[in-house]
């Protein structure tokens, strides 16, 4: 068994909805069926008791060792507490070859729990001892250190039953929500307008309460000293009992209370002044210790919060009291489990000290032991849900707090009796405001009811009705994505909004190239939603990029499919028919919301059949108006687009909707076949996304083909009197539509300049010489940089090879290297010629037209 490539789909896929590991493994002939594998299920099961069936009931396919694998992969994840249920297996042309995708909801432990599983399928195959427990153990820790904890991962849930996309953007707990402009972001419990002040207010404990006080908040008097000695004499002046604590620190790190000696203090002092330089030395209030978190303006939980302690039985020492405590699976030792494991370290033997007891000591039944001073969390400590019992009063000084520091999110501790009623009558005060506040004793509190503060926290960045998506159209098919992508998005633009947009030349901004190349995978398009100033979005979503990781987005607003036709590169990557590729181009159209619209080709059967994989609506295009499926579409009051006359009509029901050809330049006036199928598949898209008709006339009027705005679609130019037409196109259908289009076109003769890309199949890459060769006079064929795997010469060979009987074509010349080839056509051309260039270089080789074109001026 080999493993011959792995990688991560991140997003919806070829397979699934799910993020999920894709591998391809190769199988060994004896290995295509474990029956013939005598002992290997048996020994497998003896490793990993809990697989599940290796075949469902009632099946007799033979299971291949790929299949193992994957099953395998899926249980250990789902045994280490991953909640994962997809996976597949899937034989491809190929012999013995498999392609395997299992789910993940972490990647780290998914890639990881594909590595075990090879290893242990392995060891059952050679009969080796496998630990199994610390392979879990493994993964279970692994999923621990990179899975959100449970203050994000709260947040982040609530996120997603409001249907707000969501995106983790570093290893820990930074997550952005939403896309573009209406892109929110936190990081733990933090949002991004908390300011920077705010925060540093927090942290600065003095300054909290000299803003608190003079807001009227109750706060315990108090100062700073930097030495043993200044601490002692604040503590006389304040009166005992004091609390010592950094002025700089959190979560209860240093923090000692109820001091009531001397000697106290000065050991508290210490242990203060360990995390600064500065310790606070303020007078103790009496009381329980409370968490109210306001989120806004507004109170959304309370907790009274309890010191780590045991309960003695008369019968176990304290430390065996702790170690049973421990063992909850309710307590970890960090913060992705609901309550923390309590450590039995020096300050809680001081402190048991203090109560006159040791480690070994047996309390009596019924007696508490204080292990810790404070009653933080993240030292063990235990908290009940009081929400349902905090006065108005209360409540409204936790927000005035909240808002005197500036924070959106603020954790306030409070200590007093009780929150029944007002802290003024109680002599309570708040002793801390806290930035970035854990939410695990609200979230999972020890007692008392869980409140959803991650809800409150996403109510608060997103009010009701918004989910922070832009608008996105996702653009896929054969031919015609670039010219198709780039029309919607200056339609969209049109409308006022900035436009962010993916397609092989590059990534746009508002119309400014901030990245070269083929960008038409997820990759480019994430980097356009996470951009601030995007306000619609608009990608070309080309196949390569979706077998390599999936979709960057969870859904679209609108899908658009140009054609199938008879496809391109097929039997890459075991796409290997036009319905393999029909099934991979339908991807966006299967991810289209509920509420959007996916723009389909009805004169293109393959195309039209994806309607029945849309969960939104369709919208159908096609050139001919009594396509039956347009008649009937339309007959039921759904929306079509189509030519009647010299008009595109967009229709819904008896709604029409006319733009005279003529209004469109990029078609030159409807004789640009290609041209006006790539008008409809936008005009339908820009309208899904709700644009005036006024906007949308007024955008065709002003969108042209020239190579400043679509570079290498059908550019032409003058030059010396002939005609030079620029285009890109590299497959037999796009050389059927350019034939066409060139035709329309008076030309006294036609030449054309073509290479072919070497991972066609050979067919294809003669297929296209093929149909030149029944409209241009002359054909240049020059070998360009795109061999990908060909020996020398051997694409030209085959360009040639099309050409044979060709009815029109004369003239056959060989060239090496695309720009000699350019200027040898051009050379040769007189007034009233035409010459077809098939550019491979889009950008350096329309500059080196330019150039030709300036040397002519």
């Amino acid at each position: 068994m080999e493993v011959s490539r792995i990688r991560a789909l991140r997003g919806p896929n070829l397979w699934s909805h799910h993020t999920a590991i894709e591998a391809v493994i190769h199988c060994a002939p004896h290995e295509c069926a474990i029956a013939d594998m005598p002992g290997f299920e048996a020994r497998l099961r003896e490793r990993f008791p809990c697989l599940a069936p290796l075949q469902p009931s009632g099946h007799r396919d033979a299971v291949s060792m790929a299949h193992v694998v994957e099953l395998v992969t899926l249980g250990l994840q789902a045994h280490a507490g991953c909640p994962v249920t997809f996976s597949r297996t899937t034989p491809t042309t190929e012999a013995g070859i498999f392609q395997v995708v299992v789910e993940y909801s972490e990647e780290e432990v998914g890639r990881q729990a594909f590595d075990v599983a090879i290893a242990l399928c392995e060891a059952a195959r050679n009969a080796e001892d496998f630990d199994i427990v610390a392979a879990l153990a493994q993964l279970r820790e692994l999923d621990e250190d990179v899975r959100l904890g449970p203050s994000t991962g709260s947040i982040v849930d609530a996120a997603a039953a409001r249907n707000i996309p969501f995106r983790r953007m570093t290893g820990g707990s930074m997550v952005m929500f939403g896309w573009g402009s209406r892109q929110r972001r936190i990081q733990a419990a933090e949002m991004d307008r908390t300011s920077a002040i705010a925060e540093a207010i927090a942290q600065d404990k003095e300054l909290t309460k000299k803003l608190l006080a003079a807001a009227g908040v109750p706060v315990p008097r108090g100062g700073i000293a930097c030495d043993p000695e200044a601490a002692w004499t604040l503590a006389q002046q304040i009166g005992l009992p004091v609390v010592a604590k950094p002025k700089d620190g959190n979560q209860g790190k240093g923090v000692t209370v109820n001091i009531d000696s001397r000697e106290s203090l000065l050991a508290a002092f210490t242990a203060a002044q360990s995390y600064g330089d500065e310790v606070i030395i303020e007078r103790y209030l009496a009381g329980d210790d409370f968490r109210l978190l306001v989120v806004g303006n507004k109170l959304v939980a309370a907790a009274r919060r309890d010191p780590p302690q045991v309960v003695g039985d008369g019968e176990h020492t304290v430390r065996q009291l702790v170690d049973m405590i421990n063992s909850d699976p309710r307590r970890g030792s960090g913060h992705s489990t609901s309550l923390t494991r309590i450590r039995f370290d020096d300050i809680a033997l001081a402190r048991l000290a203090q109560q006159g007891y040791e480690a070994g000591s047996v309390p009596a039944r019924g007696q508490r032991v204080i292990l810790r001073n404070n009653a933080n969390l993240s030292t063990g400590g235990t908290a009940t849900d009081v929400t349902d019992d905090v006065h108005p009063a209360v409540a409204a000084c936790a927000v005035e707090a909240a808002r005197m520091v500036g924070l959106d999110i603020c954790g306030v501790d409070m200590v007093c009796d009780s929150v029944l009623k007002p802290i003024e009558e109680q002599g309570g005060g708040i002793v801390e405001v806290n930035a970035a506040p854990g939410l695990r004793m609200h979230l999972t509190p020890s007692y008392g009811k869980p409140r959803a503060v991650g809800e409150s926290i996403i109510d608060d960045m997103f009010p009701a009705g918004e989910d922070g998506r832009i608008p996105v159209i996702a653009v896929t098919g054969t031919n015609g994505k670039t010219t198709t992508v780039r029309l919607i998005a200056h339609l969209l633009g049109k409308a006022g909004l900035r436009v962010g947009m993916t397609n092989t030349d590059g990534v746009y901004i508002e119309g400014r190239r901030i990245d070269s190349g083929d960008c038409s995978g997820p990759k480019s398009a994430r980097n356009v939603l996470m951009h601030p100033d995007v306000d619609a979005a608009v990608f070309e979503t080309a196949r390569g990029g979706v077998l390599r990781e999936g979709l960057a987005f969870d859904r679209c607003q609108v899908a658009v499919v140009t054609n199938i036709g008879s496809g391109d590169h097929l039997g890459l990557n075991y796409i290997t028919t036009v319905e393999d590729l029909a099934v991979l181009k339908r991807v966006i159209v299967q991810n289209v919301a509920s509420s959007g619209m996916a723009v389909l080709n009805a004169a293109d059967p393959i195309v039209a059949s994806m309607a029945e994989n849309c969960p939104g609506q369709v919208t159908y295009f096609a050139e001919d108006r009594h396509h039956p499926l347009m008649t009937m579409h339309r007959a039921q009051g759904l929306r079509v687009v189509f030519i009647d006359g010299h008009d595109l009509v967009a229709a819904e029901g008896a709604m029409e909707q006319r733009i005279a050809l003529t209004d469109i330049t990029i078609t030159r006036g409807g004789s640009i076949g290609f041209q006006v199928e790539n008008v409809m598949a936008s005009v339908a898209a820009a309208w899904a996304t709700g644009l005036e008709w006024d906007v949308i006339r007024a955008g065709l009027r002003t969108f042209s083909n020239d190579s400043d705005n679509a570079p290498g679609r059908f550019n032409i130019f003058n030059y010396r009197g002939a005609t030079v037409i620029a285009d890109y196109g590299h497959n037999p259908d796009a050389m059927l539509a350019l034939v066409r289009a060139v035709g329309t076109l008076p030309a006294r003769r036609r030449s054309v300049v073509i290479s072919g890309a070497g991972d066609r199949r050979d067919d294809d890459i003669r297929q296209q010489t093929r149909i030149l060769g029944d409209m241009f006079d002359d054909v240049l064929l020059y070998q360009d940089q795109c061999q990908r795997g060909r020996e020398d010469g051997e694409v030209i060979a085959l360009l040639r090879e099309g050409l044979e009987g060709a009815r029109r074509t004369s003239d056959i010349e060989e060239i090496r290297g695309e720009f000699k080839a350019i200027d040898t056509a051009m050379s040769k051309l007189d007034a009233g010629d035409l010459c077809l260039i098939l550019v491979d270089q889009i950008d350096e080789a329309l500059a080196h037209i330019a150039g030709k074109l300036a040397e002519a001026a």
